[in-house]
C-alpha cells in the first residue's frame, strides 16, 4: 500500500515525507511542496534510501531550527498529556514529553509554579510569538463551550486531569470538559487514565457531568457476577457482609454499598450464597 506524502511540513505533527538525498549529518526529507527536512544520522536507517518513505514528527531543535525526529512524544500540537517537571529556570518549566528537547511551559502558561519531579497536564500548544512548540497548564482555555455533537446516554472518551472536592475533572473526547462526581465513582481511578465514559448532563455552560457504567445497563446482575467471580477467587469465602463499611466495600467490590447490599439479596435468594455475621459464602 503506497502512503500519500504530506503536502507540507506540518510542525507537531507526524508527516509521511519522501527521503531527497543523505548527508553526513543524517537525510533530508522532502513533503510534497518541495521543502525539506533534516533527520538527523541518530534516527536513519539502512533502508532510508533516495525515494524512501518515512514517517517523522516534526519540532524544533535548540536553535529552532526545524527538525524531525522518528521518536514519538508524549503529545503532539494540540493533545494533552501528564508530563514530568524535569527543570524549571525563571521564565519557565522544562517537561519531559519524550524527545531530546524538552518542551517549555513558560511561566504565563504555568497556573502555578512548578517544582522539579513533580507531574502536571499539560496541552501541547503553538507559540506565533516564537514559532515554537510550549506547553500550557491553563487547558480550561482550549475547551469548546457549545456541545455540539454530544447527548445524553452517549459514550465518550475521557482522559482524567484533575481531583476537585466534587470529583475528576475529565477532558471529553478531546474537546469538552467533564465531570465525574465522588459519588459516581466504585472503582480506582487515577490522574492520566484514559477510558469511557457515559454523558449524564449536558450543562448550560458547556460543562458535562458523567459516569463511568452504561445507563440502562443491568448492574445489579453485572454487580452480582462480580461477587460470584470474587467467591472463586477466594476458595468460596470473603469476610464480607451486610455491615461491611462502604469504603470497604467500593475498594473489594468496585461498587456503591448499596449496589453490594442488593447483589447480596439477589445471590442470597436465588441459592447461590450465603450471607454470615462471618462473611459471605458460595453454596
Amino acid at each position: 500500500m503506497n502512503k500519500t506524502i504530506s503536502p507540507y511540513l506540518e510542525l507537531g505533527k507526524i508527516n509521511t515525507l519522501r527521503v531527497d538525498r543523505e548527508t553526513p549529518h543524517g537525510v533530508f526529507i522532502m513533503a510534497e511542496d518541495g521543502n525539506d527536512v533534516l533527520l538527523p544520522q541518530a534516527y536513519t536507517t539502512e533502508d532510508m534510501i533516495e525515494n524512501a518513505i518515512v514517517d517523522v514528527f516534526l519540532y524544533t531543535d535548540s536553535e529552532d531550527r526545524l527538525i524531525a525526529t522518528t521518536l514519538q512524544p508524549k503529545a503532539m500540537l494540540d493533545e494533552f498529556a501528564l508530563l514530568e517537571v524535569v527543570d524549571t529556570a525563571p521564565f519557565g518549566a522544562f517537561m519531559d514529553w519524550g524527545l531530546p528537547k524538552d518542551l517549555l511551559v513558560p511561566t504565563q502558561l504555568q497556573k502555578s509554579p512548578f517544582q522539579l519531579g513533580e507531574k502536571r497536564f499539560i496541552r501541547v500548544v503553538y507559540d506565533e510569538r516564537t514559532h515554537r512548540l510550549v506547553g500550557s497548564e491553563k487547558l480550561g482555555d482550549f475547551f469548546e463551550r457549545r456541545v455540539k455533537d454530544l447527548s445524553p446516554n452517549q459514550e465518550v472518551n475521557i482522559l482524567i486531569i484533575t481531583k476537585t472536592p466534587l470529583g475528576f475533572k475529565c477532558i471529553v473526547n478531546d474537546k469538552y470538559e467533564g465531570l465525574i462526581y465522588h459519588n459516581e465513582i466504585f472503582e480506582n481511578i487515577a490522574l492520566g487514565d484514559k477510558r469511557s465514559a457515559y454523558i449524564k448532563t449536558i450543562r448550560k455552560d458547556g460543562n458535562i457531568d458523567l459516569t463511568l457504567r452504561k445507563p440502562g445497563s443491568k448492574n445489579s446482575a453485572q454487580s452480582g457476577d462480580k461477587v460470584l467471580d470474587l467467591l472463586k477467587q477466594n476458595k468460596g469465602i470473603m469476610p464480607y457482609n451486610y455491615k461491611s463499611d462502604a469504603t470497604l466495600i467500593k475498594d473489594v467490590f468496585s461498587m456503591s454499598k448499596k449496589e453490594f447490599k442488593r447483589s447480596l439479596t439477589k445471590l442470597q435468594d436465588s441459592g447461590k450464597i450465603e450471607v454470615k455475621d462471618t462473611g459471605i459464602y458460595l453454596k
